[in-house]
């Protein structure tokens, strides 16, 4: 899964991110001077989304660092502008943050990860959503822990 998701965030341009999935990323990925030790197999993950570029959402926070920028503004205007951008595209995650960008019809792809375990908690993912979104599955990757990692597209 972290090959996977390393894989994913090195051809994303930037990674957009609402203020709580940035603090927590930075909380978890950014290297420390005390330099905790975190399994090798972590680390090429850890390298680059240390290395990727950041654009965090948010109208709580006054400053951001860890290669990020915020944006300000109208979200939709915001993000189409970098969505015009030569390159590979931006990448986001989190629940808040995909919500408005699809209400906004500004996800060009989705990429659901199932795990094999229901924990009953935590926040729903596209809950409220004001119109149902048709997908087409595009690809599937199952992995040994019986994850699936799902990539859709939206139909148009």
């Amino acid at each position: 899964m972290h090959r996977h998701a390393t894989e994913t965030l090195a051809q994303a341009d930037a990674l957009l991110f609402g203020r709580v999935i940035y603090q927590m990323m930075e909380e978890a990925w950014r290297p420390r001077a005390e330099a905790a030790t975190m399994p090798a197999w972590t680390e090429p993950f850890a390298q680059t989304i240390d290395a990727a570029k950041k654009y965090v959402v948010s109208s709580t926070l006054d400053e951001v660092d860890w290669n990020a920028e915020l944006l300000r503004g109208d979200l939709g205007e915001a993000v189409q502008r970098l969505k015009e951008e030569p390159g590979n595209g931006l990448l986001t995650g989190g629940v808040k943050l995909p919500m408005a960008l699809a209400e906004l019809g500004l996800i060009d792809e989705y990429e659901f990860v199932v795990h094999p375990r229901v924990v009953g908690h935590g926040p729903t993912l596209f809950a409220g959503l004001t119109k149902p979104l048709d997908l087409k599955l595009v690809s599937r990757l199952k992995y040994d822990s019986g994850a699936v990692a799902m990539r859709y597209e939206p139909r148009r």
